[in-house]
């Protein structure tokens, strides 16, 4: 069968040569990932069953979704939220690396925001501290012993903000990094040596040591002016980005505006690299974490917002004005495929812990509900839907089942 595979990507008569060959690379690329997925994935792998967790903020509820051969549905709801009068807004979600637990931010507060802790087996409320303005991304620690929170600060004045760490075991704050102005897209490097966030008013990618809870650089990602340095992350004037700040990535960026807007910051799985979603250029940005410079700009779908990434390389972002989501080869930088989404204002993705699927949040506009939506990443086409609370956000994998 590979033998039969071969002649069919790259032709029978080896007297073509080197063009025959890159071509034939180049229809690879293309289709590896379905032939792959035929291999890895046996029938049985198709009985699995996945639960996700999602946040929808415009309605304080948190949603089990279930996707499995019976479909795709909504297996329970747990509201959230203290204020009765109010919408208290669960932004971000992450589950512990044991399963165990898992951790809501709770953007509006009094002024400040806190982070909510649930216990898994019952879903009940086991410990909350109060963070920053505006609590948005989170996540957690590959050993599973520090959460790290950007403080986003959406409705306070335009200043630097931060980054919280706490401690999950007992809901302590135990350190607040200052950063700069609207931090987000909260991610640890797969060792957890390092944290990176974003600056969506400033333009910056920054690196904390976590061993030092310390800011160790930061990068400049405005286009023509990159520049990779040491330190504390500079202010920058905020005056060119005044529709991403209140539309939140959802509006265009104003004629001639070559700002980035960054609204995550994904290390690599497979290089030493970190990516960054330029929701304003719609571009995203490979920088190089060996010497801290430019790698590449890979043109992204309109208001590339969210990343996600495989262990095997893929890189899936949502556009959040396109509809859409994404899927790249990083190695190559080319986008294998572009998949519509139900509705509009695409936001989060989670991909499940064996590279199957990818679980996409989709916020909806006005009184419309948001979806789950499944992406195969081996036939590349949506799978499955789910209507769940309006302005789902932040997701991500509970655990897999199989029969």
């Amino acid at each position: 069968m590979l033998r039969k595979l071969s002649r069919v990507l790259f032709g029978d008569d080896r007297s073509a040569g080197i063009h025959s060959t890159q071509m034939g690379r180049r229809k690879l690329v293309a289709l590896g990932f379905a032939v792959v997925t035929a291999f890895a994935c046996p029938v049985a792998a198709q009985q699995r069953t996945y639960f996700v967790y999602v946040a929808s903020e415009a309605a304080d509820k948190i949603t089990v979704v279930r996707f499995g051969p019976d479909g795709t549905v909504v297996d329970r709801e747990i509201p959230t939220g203290m204020m009765p009068t109010d919408i208290d807004g669960p932004h971000g979600l992450a589950v512990s690396p044991d399963k165990s637990y898992y951790y809501v931010s709770i953007a509006h507060g009094q002024p400040n925001g806190s982070l909510w802790k649930y216990s898994a087996k019952d879903d009940k409320l086991v410990g909350r501290v109060t963070l920053g303005m505006f609590p948005a991304t989170l996540d957690i620690s590959p050993d599973g012993d520090f959460l790290f929170v950007v403080n986003f600060n959406l409705h306070g004045d335009m200043v630097p903000s931060s980054v919280s760490v706490v401690t999950p075991e007992d809901m302590t704050e135990i350190a607040r990094i200052p950063t700069c102005t609207m931090p987000h897209g909260s991610r640890l490097s797969a060792d957890g040596s390092r944290h990176y966030s974003v600056c969506m008013m400033d333009e910056q990618l920054v690196e904390i040591d976590t061993a030092t809870l310390k800011v160790s650089k930061h990068f400049i990602l405005t286009k023509g002016r990159e520049a990779g340095m040491n330190g504390p992350p500079m202010r920058m004037p905020h005056a060119d980005h005044a529709s991403a700040a209140s539309g939140h990535g959802t509006q265009a960026p104003a004629p001639g505006d070559i700002s980035c807007s960054p609204t995550w910051a994904q290390p690599s799985k497979t290089t030493a690299s970190v990516f960054v979603a330029c929701n304003g250029s719609s571009e995203i940005v490979e920088v190089s974490l060996r010497d801290w410079t430019l790698v590449r700009r890979i043109p992204a779908g309109a208001g590339v917002y969210n990343l996600g990434m495989t262990r095997d390389g893929r890189l899936i972002a949502t556009n959040r004005r396109d509809q859409s989501v994404s899927v790249f080869d990083v190695e190559s930088g080319t986008e294998l495929a572009r998949v519509r989404t139900r509705r509009r204002v695409v936001h989060g993705v989670a991909v499940s812990p064996d590279d199957r699927y990818a679980f996409i949040s989709v916020e909806g506009i006005a009184a419309e509900p948001g979806t789950v939506e499944v992406l195969d990443l081996g036939s590349l086409t949506m799978v499955g839907s789910v209507d769940v609370g309006p302005q789902a956000g932040g997701i991500d994998v509970l655990r897999t089942v199989d029969r």
